[in-house]
């Protein structure tokens, strides 16, 4: 089962260091950004199930990564913050933060908020969901068409399980790639046209007439499933 992923982005190291023990403990993968600068570089490399995110930084707020964050993708956010004003907790869920965590906080408290975000966002760990013969699961992350076993690179199946958890409506390009790659990554819509045309001749009976994933004109893709249930 494939780990779920949280960034850490705060400048005190040693607790960060603290944090991403504990959370690695308990079976996620955990990885620490000290600054904004290096946040946004990592947020433009691979994506992340969550973010635990301080308010002071040395080079921006943690409020301006949310606002720019919140432009592209809907990633939960957790602020932890020494800041005990009502008006920065406030303006942290304007912005779209989903929790709000006051330092100090114990790590107890902490995975509790966690396991509770991971919830709400994404459900239950294992899901199996299916569109004409082909069946995903998302436990074991493999894909099965007509009885057969079908191999996906990452990217794939990544890009094939959000378009399943949105069957049914139509997906911008720029909304598959900053939840697929990365909310601040640099790839190029190209780079989707491509991975959408490998998921076709792998799923598709006629991938030059794809039945289920369909392209949106002017807009993106969404893969279509007209049985219902």
């Amino acid at each position: 089962m494939e780990k779920k992923r949280i960034l850490i982005v705060d400048d005190e190291e040693e607790l960060s260091g603290i944090m991403a023990e504990m959370l690695t403990g308990c079976g996620y993968e955990a990885e620490c950004a000290a600054d904004a600068a290096q946040a946004y570089d990592m947020l433009s490399e691979k994506s992340y199930h969550l973010i635990l995110l301080d308010i002071n930084l040395p080079d921006d707020t943690g409020f301006e990564i949310c606002k720019e964050l919140r432009r592209t993708s809907q990633t939960p956010v957790i602020f932890a913050s020494a800041r005990t004003s009502e008006d920065d907790r406030i303006n942290s869920f304007d912005l779209g933060g989903d929790d709000y965590l006051q330092k100090p906080y114990s790590m107890k408290e902490l995975l509790s908020r966690v396991n509770a975000l991971m919830r709400r966002a994404y459900g239950d760990e294992g899901q199996v969901m299916r569109f004409g013969d082909v069946t995903v699961n998302t436990a074991n992350r493999s894909v099965i068409k007509g009885g057969r076993v079908i191999s996906l690179a990452q990217r794939e199946f990544d890009l094939l399980e959000y378009l399943c958890r949105n069957k049914n409506s139509a997906v911008p390009k720029e909304k598959l790639i900053s939840e697929v790659w990365g909310a601040f990554s640099e790839v190029e819509p190209s780079t989707l046209t491509v991975h959408i045309r490998w998921l076709r001749e792998k799923l598709e009976d006629d991938p030059a007439e794809p039945k289920y994933i369909k392209t949106i004109w002017r807009l993106g893709y969404m893969l279509e499933d007209k049985q219902l249930g």
